[in-house]
């Protein structure tokens, strides 16, 4: 188990396959959603925000998601798309990617490059 907040969003299966169901589970409204792929064995991220939270799914594949709020620091491994990993504001964060994963990202606010904080925090891990 992790320190950091994980999701388990509703999901609903049959023969038909699974339906997973994002309605009111996120703390904050969602303004921005985007998602990354095509980025195999790349590492991604590397920030972290004054003010934006953020989601982040794994759609398809694995997505490994190191996690430093400053006084914890994790590995995350996202690889099912019925969980969540909820990034607040002072989570710097690296997204490392396997072959063919997607991963959702869904925001609390626009981009605005004066909202990234480039310096990690002095905690390693």
């Amino acid at each position: 188990m992790t320190h950091f907040t994980q999701l388990d969003l509703p999901t609903f299966g049959d023969s038909r396959g699974a339906l997973t169901v994002l309605d009111g589970a996120l703390p904050f409204p969602i303004v921005r959603i985007y998602w990354i792929y095509g980025a195999d064995g790349q590492v991604r991220g590397g920030h972290r925000h004054h003010k934006t939270r953020q989601a982040l799914i794994a759609i398809t594949g694995k997505v490994t998601v190191y996690m430093n709020d400053g006084v914890i620091c994790d590995n995350v491994i996202l690889d099912t798309p019925s969980r969540c990993l909820l990034v607040e504001p002072k989570d710097w964060h690296t997204m490392t990617f396997d072959q063919n994963s997607v991963l959702l990202v869904i925001a609390s606010h626009s981009y605005d490059r004066s909202d990234y904080i480039d310096t990690p925090y002095d905690l390693k891990c």
